[in-house]
């Protein structure tokens, strides 16, 4: 489960890699250092990506990022 602290930690790497969170979302970090956060679902068979936000100063903070992920899987 990822924290604020864990967020601020995570470094860029030649290629983009994910941090696993809790009920399937995770912290998607690109080659230059840009956190935003995902969700993996299936629909009809189909694997979706929702990206809910990006993390940080000018972005949305870890708790709203897991509030939006409660209302998104409640639509599914």
């Amino acid at each position: 489960m990822l924290t604020d602290f864990a967020l601020r930690n995570l470094k860029p790497r030649a290629t983009p890699y994910k941090a696993a969170d809790r009920d399937g979302m995770y912290a998607a970090i690109s080659p230059k250092g840009t956190i935003s956060f995902r969700y993996d679902y299936r629909i009809n068979g189909r694997r979706e990506t929702l990206t809910i936000g990006r993390y940080g100063f000018d972005g949305i903070s870890l708790a709203e990022a897991r509030e939006k992920l409660r209302n998104a899987r409640r639509l599914l």
